[in-house]
């Protein structure tokens, strides 16, 4: 179960441990909520370090580079050290980069990693017994390689000391929540409309997996059941339709789910519904009555209940927040 640690209200420097190649979209989106912070509540209430293992500049996987960088010992020991990749992030977590993350947990300081940064910290066994998330296209290499580490779909997962994120855009999203969790929901909403960013996405929230990323391109039946689920929401189709469609019997098609997806076809089903209602809760004007039957829910009161039970709270909530 995933835990905010109390640290996480506390955090004002942020120690950005840049890798060669990172992704710089996955890097600004972090720095300038943080920057953003301060101009809304004119005060520095945070400040961040662009840290490398040498102190020199590393080059962004687009060819530009960010400057001042400095050494860890240079910056101070930051509230909390996130470690930002991008492409061939094997390439660059050697025996020095561990050294360096070791150290800092050794402080008892946080550690992140955000776009394919999380690999580090698998690399230096420092996510041992956490839960943690990773970008999409690392992320089923990643479950063969650290068969004890459980990884998450989320766009962000904050499990007590330790920050994971995917890439593109969600870092924005992880800065926000921890500026809600030290200055307060307002002063966050208040740098999200400074972005026009039309919702802080939270950490319930998924990134979008490719199916075919999930379990490979090898499983096209399985990748087919999906896209049949995908493109059947209204009108579920059965399990023996979805079997007779994918020419695979109920008994394959379940263990084929359960291999790959490690959950059943039904309830994979039924998650895809209840995350298609919840989006259009949030983003239409569509009454909830309408949205039981767009998302193939036969009463109000079956909805209702499958939404508690995958998200905790009643579909009408969404609308109050």
């Amino acid at each position: 179960m995933k835990r905010e640690s109390a640290l996480m209200s506390s955090i004002a420097h942020i120690g950005f441990l840049t890798l060669p190649n990172y992704s710089m979209i996955a890097f600004t989106s972090a720095v300038e909520v943080l920057r953003m912070a301060n101009y809304v509540g004119r005060t520095e209430h945070y400040r961040w370090s662009v840290i490398t293992p040498d102190g020199r500049p590393v080059q962004a996987s687009n060819g530009l580079t960010v400057k001042p960088t400095q050494t860890l010992a240079q910056s101070g020991m930051p509230d909390v050290l996130l470690a930002c990749a991008g492409w061939q992030v094997r390439d660059y977590v050697d025996a020095q980069l561990i050294a360096l993350l070791r150290k800092v947990d050794a402080q008892n300081v946080p550690l992140g990693g955000i776009c394919t940064g999380a690999y580090a910290l698998l690399a230096a066994n420092l996510l041992d017994g956490f839960q943690c998330t990773i970008h999409w296209e690392d992320m089923s290499p990643l479950h063969a390689d650290y068969p004890d580490v459980h990884f998450a779909d989320e766009l962000f997962v904050i499990d007590r000391t330790r920050l994971t994120c995917t890439g593109g855009t969600a870092p924005l999203d992880l800065m926000l929540t921890l500026v809600a969790m030290r200055l307060g929901q307002a002063h966050a909403a208040q740098i999200s409309e400074q972005f026009i960013v039309e919702r802080i996405r939270g950490s319930s929230d998924f990134q979008p997996i490719p199916v075919d990323a999930r379990v490979g391109f090898s499983r096209q039946e399985l990748i087919e059941a999906v896209r049949l689920m995908e493109a059947n929401i209204e009108e579920p189709l059965s399990l023996d339709e979805l079997a007779r469609l994918v020419s695979l019997s109920q008994r394959h098609l379940q263990r084929m789910f359960k291999r790959f997806l490690n959950v059943t076809p039904t309830h994979y089903y039924l998650s895809m519904r209840l995350r298609r209602a919840r989006d259009l809760l949030r983003n239409s004007d569509a009454s909830v009555a309408r949205i039981t039957a767009r998302c193939g829910f036969h009463s109000p009161a079956h909805f209702s209940k499958a939404y508690r039970l995958q998200f905790g709270h009643a579909p009408s909530s969404e609308r109050h927040g």
